[in-house]
């Protein structure tokens, strides 16, 4: 079940965190994030106190989370878009995790399906999202997903310095 996060959600998103940054540690997983950095418990608490976190729970317990909205970051415009959308019909979706507990299971392409229904019941046809260039797991799921990488932004990212930030795109 996909839903807007709440407050009482807060500790299971940043233990998702946690786990996600301990496989990265024991390098059995490649995001480019940092502990501390980003994300942290904060990034979770920012996004929900906006109303733009999203959880997806199985049995009482969260297995993903994401953050949706139509806020585009400043490195998006060094991309090269093909699509000249207008703002106000872009959803973005930002930091989408699933919990190395529940990977494997299909979360990650079905909250991307949530995403878009959530894009179209607003009002928006034109999807943003990016990653880190590391994150070969995600590039492969946001391809198959039909996205299309469009450029490769060198910049500092979320507080972390040497990102290469894939953007990637589709229109529905």
């Amino acid at each position: 079940m996909f839903r807007q996060a709440t407050l009482s959600d807060l500790e299971q998103i940043a233990a998702i965190y946690d786990h996600i940054h301990t496989e990265e540690e024991a390098g059995r997983a490649t995001v480019g994030w940092v502990r501390g950095v980003y994300p942290t418990r904060q990034t979770a608490l920012d996004a929900i106190q906006a109303g733009d976190m999203f959880v997806a729970e199985e049995n009482g317990r969260l297995v993903a989370t994401a953050k949706i909205n139509q806020e585009q970051v400043p490195e998006y415009a060094e991309a090269a878009w093909t699509q000249d959308a207008p703002p106000e019909q872009v959803m973005v979706l930002h930091t989408l995790v699933v919990d190395p507990q529940a990977k494997g299971r299909g979360y990650g392409s079905r909250f991307v399906d949530f995403y878009e229904s959530y894009a179209l019941e607003h009002g928006c046809r034109y999807l943003r999202m990016d990653t880190n260039e590391r994150n070969a797991s995600a590039r492969a799921l946001y391809r198959n997903l039909g996205y299309r990488e469009v450029s490769i932004v060198p910049c500092a990212f979320n507080g972390i310095p040497g990102v290469q930030l894939v953007c990637l795109e589709k229109t529905l």
